[in-house]
């Protein structure tokens, strides 16, 4: 058990001084000490803001305060931790990985008609043209048998010329 706490020990040193600081300042519930749970052991700037990557309502005023951290500091401390591999220890964020997969499989590319169940609008000629493409291999299929019936029935009693 004390090799396996120091090498976590020694994998938290390894860690960039950014994601130290804010790993314990807000430490994750799967790596509290035992027997401490999350509602219980809390530090101050938990008990401040529980997730500082989220707004907050002030609970006399009712006036939201923005999150402690910004979108773009988010962004870095994401790209830090999954660098690191421990991004499952942050709080939720609109900058996490997960989440980012999330909203892209969601609205798409941001062309219209990639998203799920969508389809691309393009121009007519685009959209005609695999319906198109399909009936003209149909015809050239369909070639030798016409070609056929052109030589026993001849130009002059021809009725299925095309319009």
């Amino acid at each position: 058990m004390a090799t396996q706490t120091s090498r976590y020990i020694q994998l938290a040193k390894a860690l960039p001084p950014r994601l130290q600081v804010f790993l314990a300042r807000y430490p994750a519930p799967s790596i509290l000490p035992t027997g401490a749970t999350p509602e219980t052991f809390k530090t101050p700037y938990q008990e401040d803001t529980p997730n500082p990557f989220a707004a907050t309502k002030h609970p006399a005023t009712g006036r939201w305060h923005d999150p402690k951290y910004s979108l773009r500091r988010q962004a870095e401390l994401v790209k830090l931790a999954r660098d690191h591999g421990v991004e499952e220890l942050l709080p939720f964020t609109p900058k996490g990985t997960e989440e980012r997969l999330r909203k892209r499989v969601e609205l798409g590319l941001r062309v219209k008609g990639t998203g799920v169940g969508q389809k691309v609008k393009g121009h007519k000629h685009e959209r005609q043209m695999i319906a198109k493409m399909e009936k003209r291999r149909q015809a050239m299929l369909d070639m030798p048998e016409l070609i056929r019936e052109w030589k026993e029935v001849g130009k002059k009693k021809w009725t299925r010329f095309p319009k």
